[in-house]
């Protein structure tokens, strides 16, 4: 199924990427966590934030995040977010960044979406 944009065009339906097994799927731990605190981050190559999120009893993550297009620091500031919470750490410039932040890429842009739950969740509580 396509969607279509404003202008009445079908969109491409892009191809679907390499199968995984579910359980490579079920091994990514993804978590609803609280956004305690975003800064700017002028020294990333690509605009973005810095994070600080609450996770609940798995305890507070930084990390950065590209979401600048759609979103100020103060609209962050206790949404609550989806991020993976088991990829290794990783240094960009200043900032280890300990999670990944879910989105999806707004119409074949680098433009960011965030992925969040609809309703409030429990700080911690598993994606699956």
């Amino acid at each position: 199924m396509t969607e279509t944009p404003g202008d009445g065009v079908p969109a491409p339906v892009a191809p679907a990427l390499t199968e995984v097994d579910p359980e490579q799927f079920f091994a990514v731990d993804m978590r609803v966590g609280r956004v305690l605190r975003c800064d700017e981050f002028p020294q990333a190559r690509t605009p973005a934030y810095r994070l600080e999120i609450d996770f609940g009893t798995l305890g507070t993550r930084r990390c950065a995040a590209r979401l600048v297009d759609h979103y100020r620091p103060a609209d962050l500031v206790g949404t609550q977010v989806v991020a993976v919470v088991n990829f290794p750490p990783r240094q960009i410039g200043p900032v280890r960044s300990e999670v990944l932040v879910l989105g999806a890429y707004e119409c074949g842009t680098s433009r960011v979406v965030m992925l969040r739950p609809d309703r409030e969740c429990r700080l911690g509580d598993r994606i699956g």
